[in-house]
């Protein structure tokens, strides 16, 4: 059964359109109908037992929740045996908001998050660090990365951003391959969740560890991100914002490249530089790394 992403909201207009002696007033622009990004709790049980709560955007969320579980770690070593959705209470759609990731009791134990995460929420201070990356072997020094086409992925993702360009009110996610040819497109209110459902997404299709492989993010690039990126087995982190001290100093532990800023045809290199190469003798690598255009 599809679930709507999006709903309609009747909705009031401002704009500045002139000024009277020299100061500009809003003007009422009329009522009109706008389309809104659904946010639903979804709660995710691995064999049964509730380990998340999530808020989400419907859509994809088998994947949301194949994609959580495997960036906490919860399905290394194991078979997954089927997802399905579980009708709980009486409300219509109830069962559209539980999904069961089932692996037949073989799955790593996992202390449950009781409380509802938010669409922003990654690590939520569940774990420490250690404990995140400990089960985490440094990722394999592979080919260099094409400039060119890294300062050219955020407008190739922005083409497959339909909820965005609807709503103006979602994050998304994307894997692409070393060329930027895009193998998967996620969109969510929450930027973690995105990443989950792309990555699922991955799982579900038996394509990680995703060597090689570019992750792009449409928000900042904070330690949970570079987790997911480094759990996934990409070689490289791309995000239109910043990242944290923390992400990169993770990145580096992880011999992941990670790039921030990737906007405009421009981006800047906090991680891996060496790694990142301009097409041309005089290229976007050696000038972004030497100095960042938005800082």
């Amino acid at each position: 059964m599809a679930r709507s992403r999006t709903e309609s909201r009747l909705v009031r207009r401002f704009a500045i359109a002139g000024a009277e002696g020299g100061v500009a007033s809003p003007a009422d622009q009329g009522r009109a109908h706008q389309r809104l990004l659904v946010e639903e709790p979804l709660e995710i049980r691995v064999d049964g037992t509730t380990v998340a709560t999530t808020m989400r955007t419907p859509g994809h969320d088998f994947e949301l929740a194949v994609g959580w579980c495997h960036a906490e770690g919860l399905l290394d070593g194991v078979e997954l045996r089927g997802i399905r959705y579980c009708a709980t209470g009486s409300a219509v759609d109830a069962g559209f908001n539980v999904v069961t990731v089932e692996t037949s009791g073989r799955g790593r134990p996992v202390e449950p998050r009781l409380n509802p995460m938010t669409s922003s929420c990654g690590i939520c201070g569940t774990d420490t660090v250690d404990r995140l990356l400990e089960r985490l072997d440094r990722l394999p020094v592979g080919a260099p990365l094409s400039a060119d086409v890294l300062s050219s992925v955020t407008e190739w993702v922005a083409a497959d951003q339909e909820l965005f360009r609807s709503t103006g009110g979602s994050h998304a996610a994307a894997v692409l391959s070393p060329d930027g040819r895009a193998c998967v497109v996620r969109e969510d209110i929450g930027r973690h969740n995105a990443v989950d459902k792309a990555v699922g997404r991955m799982v579900l299709d038996g394509d990680l560890p995703a060597t090689g492989s570019i992750l792009w993010i449409s928000g900042r690039a904070s330690l949970e991100m570079v987790q997911k990126a480094w759990a996934a087995g990409v070689a490289a982190l791309v995000s239109v914002s910043a990242p944290s001290s923390l992400a990169v100093r993770t990145a580096e532990r992880a011999g992941m490249v990670l790039i921030g800023f990737a906007r405009d045809g421009r981006f800047t290199v906090y991680a891996g530089a060496d790694r990142v190469l301009a097409d041309s003798e005089v290229g976007i690598a050696t000038r972004c790394v030497s100095e960042d255009p938005y800082i």
